[in-house]
């Protein structure tokens, strides 16, 4: 197993490791254009997005998406994890141990002492794992913009 940054060759599968994760915790994922869209994200040079990417045997087994950002409250910089998701076949190897500890990592290099992240709380298995690393829990809330929600907000 080897854990390493995303490449260029790698976006398509990465597409559908993200289909995969999106159906696992019970959501919509359209593939149309995500491909070009990461391209853009994790490639461009102002890209804020960072990807590592599992791998055995030559293929992707799993992904974990990441970027600093700031906290008002602790005028401080975080680390968020986005995603870590493995394909069932990779589960309870220490894999996803080891993406987190590559995440912390890079983390530190960057001079950020803290990281981010949230889970459905149906996802039984992630939380048990995340719960075992030791964290804080805080609950998130998201919403999805549309234009009808933005106007909505806007009128008050």
């Amino acid at each position: 197993m080897n854990i390493r940054k995303v490449t260029h060759a790698d976006l398509s599968e990465l597409v559908v490791l993200c289909g995969e994760h999106a159906a696992y915790e019970r959501s919509h994922f359209d593939p149309q254009g995500k491909e070009q869209a990461l391209r853009i994200m994790l490639f461009a040079p102002e890209a804020r997005l960072q990807c590592l990417v599992a791998e055995a045997e030559g293929k992707l087994i799993g992904y974990a998406t990441f970027s600093v950002e700031c906290s008002t409250w602790d005028a401080a910089y975080y680390m968020h994890m986005d995603c870590l998701f493995l394909r069932p076949e990779a589960r309870n190897k220490g894999i996803g141990k080891a993406l987190m500890r590559t995440i912390a990592q890079h983390a530190i290099q960057q001079g950020v002492t803290r990281m981010q992240w949230q889970t459905p709380s149906f996802n039984v298995d992630a939380v048990r794992f995340y719960d075992r690393l030791g964290p804080v829990k805080k609950e998130k809330y998201r919403l999805f913009l549309d234009e009808a929600e933005t106007r909505a907000l806007a009128e008050g």
